[in-house]
């Protein structure tokens, strides 16, 4: 009824308002124009009713919705208090589970630095005995191997020294003895220059005897002088190959003493030689047993380093894990 009186009132107010241009009209045509108005204005008030409609639906279903979420926000405001409590309780336990885990743990770790405290300082006691002991049998090895090397090094060199003197010796008894030779070849020489000389003026003597015309038989002193003319060239010839096997033994001694000295040198020059491979082997070993002190004076310092750095990152760690445990104890506190 409210409905039909609201459309009565639209049409008249639509009515009433109809345009001063219009009034003019006939009234059938006004009438028409009218009838058109009203419809128009009828389809759109159904249009606006749907329109309505629709809004109220939609209002209907906000509304239920707007319930809806009211209910599920106080459903989840108390799921969330509920989880809240929960996970509070559960944090709480947890927290003090991890508190009892913390301090056994505390009393675990003090009991195991305590033990690894007392390991180390036991290890590091007996390494540095075995450090001091190694150090005194390395510096007594070092100095037996030293003076063993330094006695055989001053053999060798004695014995070199005195290889070179019976060098220098042999050198001098082969000069000297060249010398000689050469002196006892020249005396040898002028002798036999001599006694030649003196050959030859007897022979022109005897060449000019025997160029002589034969005037009277040779008397038996003439004879006498011609054979001791004879038996003195005889014991000249004898004295010449005597002094010519003298001078060739002499010269096959002087090649003897030549070739015997030549292997005396070469053999001194091995000698020497082996005697310098040997001192230079000497050397190199007493090189070696010296980086080898070096090294293991060296790997020694870094154990005992190494055993510090271990120290010093057990204490850091120490402290580290003390400063968090306070750190955990003033969070739980709070």
């Amino acid at each position: 009824m409210a409905e039909s009186v609201s459309d009565l009132e639209s049409d008249t107010s639509s009515v009433e308002s109809v345009p001063t241009d219009l009034r003019g009209l006939p009234s059938g045509v006004l009438l028409q124009q009218l009838n058109k108005r009203v419809e128009s204005l009828q389809q759109e008030n159904r249009v606006l009713r749907m329109e309505l409609d629709t809004f109220r639906y939609k209002c209907k279903s906000l509304e239920e919705e707007n319930r809806e979420l009211k209910k599920a926000r106080v459903t989840i405001q108390l799921m969330a208090e509920q989880q809240e409590e929960y996970i509070s309780n559960t944090l709480l336990k947890k927290i003090q589970a991890l508190k009892n885990e913390k301090e056994q743990l505390a009393r675990n770790y003090e009991q195991e630095e305590e033990f690894l405290t007392n390991d180390l300082s036991r290890k590091l006691f007996q390494l540095r005995q075995e450090k001091c002991e190694l150090e005194v049998t390395l510096e007594k090895e070092q100095e037996y191997q030293v003076n063993k090397l330094m006695r055989r090094i001053e053999k060798l060199q004695a014995e070199v020294v005195n290889k070179q003197a019976n060098l220098e010796q042999l050198k001098k008894d082969k000069v000297e003895l060249e010398n000689q030779l050469e002196q006892e070849q020249e005396a040898l020489v002028n002798r036999l220059w001599k006694r030649m000389d003196k050959l030859e003026a007897e022979k022109r003597m005897l060449q000019q005897k025997l160029d002589q015309p034969v005037s009277a038989p040779p008397s038996p002193r003439d004879s006498q002088a011609m054979v001791v003319d004879g038996d003195a060239a005889n014991n000249l010839v004898q004295n010449i190959q005597a002094l010519k096997a003298e001078v060739l033994r002499l010269q096959n001694q002087l090649k003897t003493v030549q070739v015997e000295h030549k292997e005396k040198i070469v053999q001194y020059a091995e000698e020497e030689r082996h005697i310098r491979e040997e001192n230079l082997r000497l050397q190199r070993k007493l090189q070696m047993e010296i980086e080898r002190r070096e090294q293991l004076c060296r790997h020694l310092s870094e154990s005992e380093s190494s055993l510090e750095m271990d120290d010093e990152r057990f204490v850091d760690g120490w402290l580290d894990r003390c400063w968090l445990d306070g750190w955990m104890d003033g969070w739980i506190k709070c």
